[in-house]
């Protein structure tokens, strides 16, 4: 390569550089290489660490230390200074040798929220850019800010830290807060496909899976979604496992559907939450995923985490199958498998269920979404739908029920009947949809009782009624004399304790006067969804496919709720039966400001009403649950 080559290559580079710094400009931004030293002026660095000479992905290079320097690039590291300068000519000489022999010395950089920021070698990282080239080696100065947990980008900088402690991995980066520790719970497991004897195996899975995944995922268009490839591979291995090794044409066909979802996912997209029954006909179904109207009767499924005789849950979903049974009579069949574990080993039973011809399956549990999509995008035949009230996919739609507003009425009830303004809640799990019911109980209380208190025990499972009685014990041992049970109205001859209860000092011990329940309708949901199934058309699935989510209320029936008429009040079933027409009606949500958190923060304004989203995602209490 002689100096008129390499002379062209500069032409070329920085063509590029003010294609970029144009565009940049175009955007409102400065267009110049961003300078570190700009960076932290308003910055706290607590401490600074040397480490060593490291092997630093190019495109993880992304300024220059100070501002005089950076004048001389574009955002993209391309020059910008005439050909006529000494910038130039050195810019040539570093491209001619980097063609004939490479260019070998180390550059000098710090390093900040895991970017680098060069403070020697800015023309070598130029030239080895504009030939795309992938990593280089450097001598890094880590730059460590305080740490600040109202900052996203700080607080994942300090999970990495831990983990870059563990892997030496640089190349990745997430966008969302813990997930380095659940990739770090991925890799502590990974097993490569071959002997690594003498070989660190996170280079291998840096260098076998992560960065051939990386350039499927960037091929197929990844580079247009608003995510790192880091959450793309994350969401991947989440549904589909840790691979051992890479399969392309596996990875390029699973990916092609999941890009999809992460569009959906990470863009914004409109979700149609359907929160009230839609009049039978085409309208309700016919925008949601693909599905063959069958010439002979619907083959239906149902899969539960338990089963009828120990879950009060998988109890009222069992309910809701046996209804529509006899409902439809022979123009469906109904078939369920129960105990199917909540872990990802759930999706062989979908594949299954998809193979033996069934058209519908009604997966039961949250706990089975990523399973759920994925055998969802294997058999688009097979129409999905999952029972949880988080998530939003174009190959799954999801149903739900709003249960915070029977738990409301529960509350009003218990704050009335309590003796001692103190109540007791056994929850399962404290996920969103346990949170909400909680809080919407202590709410109801309140209405009516202002010294009201909630004092809360979480089992840390779903169903177990040894720990839920041991549980009750414990709450009633503290003062608690009026008990909530997250799980509802249940087979009878599994517990008696359910809803709402009382506990009673009799002649032979303590007794349970069961004062309401909210209860589950599911057959009613389902047969909806099953008339409306069978009057749709088939749609494909792709990027302007609509998502539809199902939330519905006690005014679909979905949710209902019962109390007793002997241990209620008289003017305390006026204001029950009042308040069940408000909120049936819409005139009246139980998530109605003002509201305030634990810690005293205003969550829902005075007249306001809490959105969809923060009822769904709720991970506070309010203030008199403890």
């Amino acid at each position: 390569m002689d100096g008129a080559g390499a002379e062209n290559h500069y032409a070329i580079a920085r063509k590029l550089g003010q294609k970029e710094y144009s565009r940049s400009i175009s955007k409102g931004m400065t267009g110049y290489l961003p300078s570190l030293e700009g960076i932290l002026k308003n910055i706290e660095i607590i401490y600074e660490i040397d480490l060593g000479v490291v092997e630093i992905p190019l495109k993880k290079i992304v300024g220059t230390y100070t501002n005089a320097r950076s004048r001389s690039f574009a955002v993209n590291f391309m020059p910008l200074l005439t050909p006529r300068t000494e910038f130039a000519s050195k810019w040539t000489a570093l491209c001619e040798a980097h063609l004939k022999e490479g260019i070998r010395d180390p550059i000098k950089v710090y390093e900040y929220l895991n970017w680098f920021y060069v403070v020697e070698g800015n023309k070598r990282v130029s030239v080895l850019k504009y030939f795309d080239g992938w990593s280089f080696q450097g001598r890094v100065m880590r730059l460590v800010p305080k740490r600040d947990e109202t900052d996203d980008n700080i607080s994942i900088y300090y999970e990495f830290l831990d983990f870059y402690k563990k892997t030496r991995i640089n190349a990745i980066w997430f966008t969302r807060r813990n997930s380095f520790n659940k990739l770090m719970g991925y890799l502590e497991n990974f097993e490569p496909g071959r002997d690594l004897t003498g070989f660190d195996k996170y280079k291998y899975f840096t260098n076998s899976i992560y960065l051939p995944f990386r350039k499927i995922y960037l091929e197929l268009g990844g580079q247009e979604l608003p995510i790192t490839t880091g959450d793309a591979f994350l969401e991947y291995i989440t549904i589909y496992g840790m691979p051992k090794e890479i399969d392309e044409d596996k990875v390029r066909a699973r990916l092609s559907s999941l890009l999809i979802e992460l569009d959906q996912m990470t863009g914004n997209k409109p979700v149609d939450i359907q929160t009230v029954p839609m009049e039978t006909g085409e309208g309700l179904i016919s925008t949601l995923t693909a599905f063959v109207k069958p010439k002979k009767e619907l083959k239906v499924a149902f899969v539960y985490a338990k089963d009828a005789k120990t879950s009060s849950w998988t109890y009222a979903q069992e309910m809701g199958r046996i209804h529509v049974s006899k409902v439809f009579g022979d123009l469906i069949s109904t078939s369920y498998v129960d105990n199917v574990p909540e872990a990802p080993e759930a999706y062989e039973t979908l594949k299954r269920l998809a193979k033996e011809g069934n058209d519908v399956v009604f997966v039961t549990s949250p706990a089975f979404i990523n399973a759920t999509l994925k055998a969802a995008m294997a058999f688009p035949e097979t129409k999905f739908l999952n029972c949880s009230e988080t998530h939003s996919y174009k190959h799954v739609n999801t149903y739900y029920g709003r249960i915070y507003e029977p738990r409301f009425l529960a509350g009003i009830a218990a704050g009335v009947v309590t003796k001692t303004n103190l109540l007791g809640y056994v929850g399962t799990m404290p996920v969103p949809g346990v949170i909400n019911g909680i809080n919407s109980f202590a709410l109801g209380a309140r209405m009516v009782n202002p010294d009201a208190r909630v004092r809360t025990v979480f089992l840390d499972r779903w169903d177990d009624a040894d720990e839920a009685k041991a549980a009750s014990e414990s709450l009633i041992s503290q003062g608690c004399d009026v008990i909530a049970h997250h799980d509802t109205l249940s087979d009878r001859s599994v517990t008696s304790e359910y809803g709402v209860y009382a506990v009673v000092t009799g002649e032979n011990g303590t007794i349970h006067e069961h004062i309401a329940a909210p209860v589950w309708n599911w057959g009613i949901f389902y047969e909806k969804m099953l008339h409306n199934i069978m009057k749709s058309s088939r749609r494909s699935h792709g990027p302007g496919q609509k998502v539809v989510n199902f939330w519905w209320g006690m005014d679909s029936g979905i949710v209902d709720f019962f109390y007793s008429r002997r241990l209620v009040p008289p003017e305390t079933q006026k204001l029950l039966d009042f308040m069940i027409k408000m909120i049936s009606n819409g005139l009246y949500h139980p998530f109605t400001g003002p509201i305030y958190s634990q810690d005293g923060t205003l969550m829902v304004k005075k007249g306001e009403v809490a959105t969809r989203e923060q009822i769904i995602n709720m991970d506070w209490f309010v203030d008199i649950v403890e």
